[in-house]
């Protein structure tokens, strides 16, 4: 991995030392931005092709993609959606906000829209009756209850337009930029959309930042009111390794899927939509998880608390802070790309002392043939205090004259 490290280093400094120097020539203090380059094309894409109109397959670990086709389109995520309603529902858990065995009222409003009288997709609470959270959670995710989701959102915002506002506010906050979310179902609403890359997002922090609610997904059955209903993931019944997630179709978006897989301690994570069919959604699913996990392998480029290059640091009592990443870097990539894979360093700077260690700094780049494939965040290895008032004034001279 050395001549990785090396490439990172050189890239790192050179990029953010010319924007220094063509900066700081105007305002000396002045902090330089390095632009990210958002993920573009996957590796090796035309190997294989799909009949879904929007498709991303991505190693759940490092979130390097291995596929995509109209990743970045809008379009209506259906009862997909749902995976973000319950994002809310177990960051709250999580925070000690609520319990499993609180209970929630089901409105007339949640009954009417998303109970048995709507035709639509329901876990068949009573109306006017007091659900266990516990039992809703199993009621979203296994039998995609529509009323089930209501009761959660007026039970935890006052209404679901209140719910589905922060719904849209935590996206932000996870990175999502395009996703909007319009009500806790996924019924049909113009504004409501999302895109494959952003639902995958989303499906990868329920996996890693709250693993301990992700067994609900992989549950093939749950009744409630006498009625038994399986969950509507077909890869949870193909022996495939599939664990999760959610299903989706509504007549504007046609049939879609958000599964995760998981063979030999890896995972993949696969969003889909746009198909005509259930069985077209199965038998594409499979396809591209059977090709994910039989065409690339698990590389590690860089180990756990291996230095990964070094960022350039104004007024500091040292020029230079290391930084690394959190743990341990592994990628998905085929044998060709992993002969081709680069490494770039990307960091705003220069970095303005003082610097503790753990600082998120930047991130290291993959490209593989001028397309970024993964981007890791990187932390400073330790802190750098402030140098003096003469010493800034000099590293200041230093970026205007030599660009650092």
């Amino acid at each position: 991995m050395q001549s990785l490290s090396q490439n990172v280093r050189r890239r790192g400094y050179v990029a953010s030392s010319w924007l220094a120097h063509s900066c700081m020539a105007l305002a000396a203090l002045m902090f330089v931005a390095v632009t990210l380059t958002a993920p573009a094309n996957a590796q090796e894409a035309s190997k294989i092709d799909t009949k879904a109109e929007h498709v991303i397959l991505m190693d759940a670990e490092s979130g390097a993609v291995l596929y995509e086709k109209g990743a970045d389109e809008l379009t209506p995520p259906a009862s997909m959606s749902k995976i973000m309603t319950m994002i809310m529902v177990f960051e709250a858990l999580q925070r000690g906000e609520l319990t499993l065995d609180d209970e929630f009222h089901i409105s007339e409003d949640a009954w009417r829209r998303g109970g048995a009288r709507s035709g639509g997709s329901t876990m068949y609470a009573e109306l006017n009756s007091s659900v266990r959270l516990g039992d809703l959670i199993k009621g979203v995710i296994v039998q995609s209850g529509n009323d089930a989701c209501i009761a959660i959102a007026e039970g935890m915002a006052g209404s679901e337009q209140a719910f589905s506002d922060l719904m849209t506010q935590r996206a932000r906050e996870l990175g999502l930029e395009q996703s909007v979310f319009m009500n806790s179902t996924g019924l049909p609403h113009p504004e409501h959309q999302v895109t494959v890359r952003e639902l995958a997002m989303i499906a990868r922090h329920q996996i890693y930042q709250l693993a301990d609610y992700y067994h609900y997904y992989s549950q093939t059955k749950f009744k409630w009111n006498n009625i038994e209903q399986s969950n509507r993931n077909p890869l949870l019944y193909q022996n495939i390794g599939a664990d999760g997630l959610k299903t989706g179709f509504i007549r504007a978006s046609g049939y879609g899927l958000v599964a995760s897989a998981v063979r030999s301690n890896k995972r993949l994570i696969l969003v889909m939509n746009g198909l005509k069919s259930a069985k077209d959604r199965s038998n594409e699913a499979r396809k591209l998880i059977d090709w994910g996990f039989r065409h690339f392998k698990t590389f590690t480029l860089f180990k756990y608390k291996e230095q990964i290059g070094r960022a350039r640091v104004w007024g500091g009592a040292e020029n230079w802070v290391g930084l690394r990443a959190k743990r341990e870097i592994r990628l998905m990539l085929s044998p060709a790309d992993r002969k081709k894979v680069r490494a770039e360093l990307v960091y705003k700077g220069p970095v303005s002392a003082p610097v503790k260690e753990g600082d998120e700094i930047g991130k290291v780049r993959f490209v593989v043939q001028k397309n970024t494939i993964a981007e890791i965040p990187l932390f400073a290895t330790g802190d750098v205090g402030e140098s003096g008032v003469l010493d800034r004034a000099l590293d200041t001279l230093t970026f205007m004259v030599l660009g650092g």
